[in-house]
């Protein structure tokens, strides 16, 4: 499989696959693609498909197949920002927002990550359940906005407002914490929770989570009587 990232900021991957190679991606992704191209619906049984569900994905995913010869497919991005690739193999698994998801190629499986600490994990909204990347091949993931990307050393943190997460290694850890004091939690402005990620490893923060966005455009929103 070849592949080239055009467009930003409202990209998409354009992947070349040889006869009988096969993408996975999550329903509704498919931008366009070659008429040779076969699409295959797949649940991958009933406990993924609630676990997927669960983590904010689609239960189904859909597998493309170049039959005949070689085949062309695109995904492009929901959003505004960018669309990196992953090489994923053992020990280079990535844990990444949910819905970062775009595609990979049939060897990278999908599963829930969850915060150790689960109590503070649900009141901090969208640090807590994410997605971990793992299995050999390329995986395609989005974020949203601009992306700024760390390397952090054994024991080193960075403090982040929760949702500004995209992805990390899986060798980070990470830590949902209340933002100290009555009066910063009510008059800062800066939400309830913080995440906070611990190296060893990268870690991608996005300038624009789509849930920021919409919290900024909701003032501006009215609805018609």
């Amino acid at each position: 499989m070849q592949y080239s990232i055009e467009g930003e900021p409202l990209p998409v991957v354009i992947c070349q696959l040889g006869a009988g190679e096969m993408m996975i991606t999550e329903k509704g992704a498919m931008s366009w693609m070659s008429p040779n191209m076969k699409m295959e619906t797949v649940g991958g049984g009933l406990g993924k498909m609630f676990g997927r569900a669960f983590s904010g994905e689609a239960m189904f995913q859909n597998h493309y197949t170049a039959e005949g010869g070689p085949g062309l497919i695109a995904f492009a991005s929901s959003f505004p920002g960018s669309i990196r690739a992953f090489e994923i193999s053992p020990g280079n698994e990535l844990v990444c927002q949910k819905s970062a998801f775009l595609a990979s190629t049939s060897d990278v499986q999908l599963s829930i990550f969850f915060n150790k600490k689960v109590g503070a994990g649900f009141f901090g909204g969208e640090g807590f359940i994410m997605q971990k990347l793992s299995g050999n091949g390329v995986a395609f993931v989005e974020f949203d906005g601009y992306i700024k990307e760390y390397n952090l050393q054994a024991g080193q943190s960075m403090v982040l407002d929760t949702g500004y997460l995209a992805a990390m290694s899986s060798t980070c850890t990470m830590e949902i914490q209340s933002v100290p004091g009555l009066k910063n939690k009510f008059f800062g402005g800066e939400g309830f929770f913080n995440t906070v990620v611990t190296g060893p490893g990268r870690i991608w923060i996005q300038s624009m989570p789509i849930s920021a966005m919409a919290g900024s455009l909701a003032p501006f929103i009215t609805t018609g009587h």
